[in-house]
């Protein structure tokens, strides 16, 4: 029997690695030691897209992946001039020195052509599409389910739901013409999987929950084209979009801090390890999962 079972199946690009570089090690005088753990978080030269990366959590992720070695990470969203926050994020990137680019596209994530084409060009340019984190939503106020607007309702599924689809669409499309494979990360919420208390969020965590199901639809379609699809659910953070709940109500961040087991909520850089982790190859086994991480706010 083999040493390894799945090395017919897959073999690592980093290979050998781990158990199988210390058996290695064992036999061979001249082989050379190294650790590469870190190896396998790397995205050394890959580009991807990401919605909603104009600030708030789309721009963390889209600097930690600049920060893991990404050629270039093109920042999606509706502004058609990037925020003053993005500008400085793409400067301290050039400081980084490690030749990723962050580059801004204004773009609609609900006009589905428009973002095809947009990724197309992308493609051409770069000749490769490897990553995929598609971010950008809306929350509305408080809103009774029984008189919920037909309009507002649309309106945050078709960026939520909609412009998700439409984004890991786009990014799909060129990791198909390319042939390498690849990684989309669609962001949901915890709100798809619980209801938030004491919130009237029908839209919300309706469109959330849809995004949990798309995700494990699209990861069975692509899977043979080892495109990889995932959701990645964040709890309570600190955003610009639920700052329009905190500021003007100071009450909230106590009551949101004690739904769950750490006492507090997350801050946006706290999703920077868990999306590079699930672009890179250190997940390469992980499709149509859902990677919770919310302090804990299931557990109770």
């Amino acid at each position: 029997m083999a040493d390894n079972p799945s090395s017919a199946q897959s073999v690592s690009p980093l290979a050998p690695i781990g158990v199988s570089a210390a058996i290695q090690a064992a036999k061979d005088p001249n082989f050379v030691v190294k650790p590469k753990i870190f190896d396998e978080f790397a995205v050394a030269d890959r580009v991807g897209i990401v919605s909603g990366g104009n600030r708030g959590l789309g721009l963390e992720m889209a600097l930690a992946l600049c920060e893991a070695g990404a050629r270039a990470i093109y920042c999606f969203d509706l502004p058609s001039t990037p925020s003053d926050e993005w500008t400085k994020t793409a400067e301290y990137v050039k400081k980084l020195g490690t030749g990723s680019r962050l580059e801004y596209v204004s773009a609609d994530v609900r006009d589905q052509k428009a973002m095809w084409k947009k990724a197309e060009e992308i493609g051409d340019r770069e000749q490769r599409m490897d990553i995929c984190v598609a971010a950008a939503g809306i929350l509305k106020s408080h809103t009774d389910c029984l008189e919920y607007p037909a309009e507002q309702f649309k309106e945050v599924l078709d960026v939520n739901t909609n412009g998700v689809l439409f984004t890991a669409q786009a990014a799909g499309r060129q990791m198909r013409r390319f042939g390498r494979g690849g990684s989309i990360i669609l962001i949901a919420s915890m709100s798809g999987s619980i209801t938030n208390k004491d919130h009237a969020w029908v839209s919300y965590n309706t469109s959330k929950s849809a995004v949990l199901q798309m995700a494990r639809s699209m990861a069975c379609e692509l899977g043979p084209e080892r495109i990889r699809v995932n959701s990645l659910s964040p709890g309570h953070i600190y955003t610009s979009m639920t700052a329009a709940y905190l500021d003007t109500q100071p009450h909230l961040l106590d009551k949101w801090s004690n739904l769950n087991p750490m006492g507090r909520i997350g801050r946006p850089d706290e999703m920077r390890g868990v999306t590079v982790w699930l672009a890179s190859d250190a997940s390469s086994f992980c499709t149509g999962s859902d990677i919770l991480v919310s302090g804990g706010h299931h557990a109770w």
